[in-house]
């Protein structure tokens, strides 16, 4: 993409911002969902030497049956950090089954959509049950630049944490990070699933993540097509990433 970093020193960096963003919300230990996906597995790796190992607790959250668990477990010894796996499927089936209770939804009214979005919901929900349940301990965003950039992500699931220091660094970016922190290659680069639908991400968004990056990081796209598609996409999903509108009533505030 023609744009140099330092790893080393943006490793510094986020180390530092990691421990300040903790201390600010009053917590001492993290909640990470592992997927065995880079996100989690650098999200992780960073938590790792930012707070130490005994700090940072790895919840897998398979629906299910999940082909590719061997690698969140695979992360989580590597990186030597207390985890368990807790299987959704039994809560995201309930919550389907009461959605289709309601009165004046029909069966046949319950969209894809909702079916899609509902595990990452649910994970999200237990991994703030988990965290909460803890003493000062974070549930960690985990998400990408660039699937924020495209919206790519479920609002109140894996858009959700306390604070997300993998947020403003693109794909690429979070795996040359990775690399910095010594993350073994097997969890970096593997074809991107959303571990929803079955499809890879790029399947999925039409368009390859070299070439959203490239764009993000440059404004440079050939394939108008894919800039007409990723523009759209970035200005339909703002709303996921700004704070929720609130009324102004004018009325006077005392200062903190």
């Amino acid at each position: 993409m023609n744009v140099m970093v330092n790893f080393e020193k943006m490793t510094e960096n986020l180390v530092e911002w990691f421990q300040k963003q903790l201390s600010d919300t009053g917590g001492r230990s993290v909640v990470i969902g592992i997927s065995g996906g880079k996100d989690s597995s650098v999200a992780a790796a960073l938590s790792v030497k930012a707070i130490g190992k005994e700090n940072v607790y790895g919840v897998l959250l398979p629906d299910g049956e999940q082909s590719d668990i061997d690698f969140a477990y695979g992360i989580c010894k590597h990186l030597d950090i207390p985890h368990q796996a807790v299987d959704i499927a039994p809560m995201t089936e309930a919550f389907i089954n009461q959605l289709k209770s309601i009165s004046f939804l029909a069966f046949s009214d319950l969209s894809e959509q909702t079916r899609v979005n509902m595990p990452a919901r649910v994970r999200m929900t237990t991994l703030y049950g988990v965290a909460q349940s803890m003493e000062k301990a974070r549930v960690l965003n985990t998400s990408n630049l660039s699937e924020d950039w495209v919206g790519y992500g479920t609002l109140y699931g894996d858009l959700t944490g306390a604070f997300a220091p993998l947020g403003d660094l693109t794909s690429d970016e979070v795996i040359d990070l990775g690399r910095s922190l010594g993350v073994p290659e097997k969890y970096l680069v593997k074809d991107p699933s959303d571990g929803l639908s079955g499809m890879t991400d790029e399947d999925k968004l039409g368009f390859s993540y070299d070439e959203l990056n490239r764009y993000i990081r440059t404004g440079i796209i050939e394939d108008l097509e894919a800039k007409e598609r990723i523009d759209q996409l970035h200005r339909q999903n703002r709303f996921k990433f700004e704070p929720i509108p609130r009324f102004s009533s004018g009325l006077p505030v005392h200062p903190i």
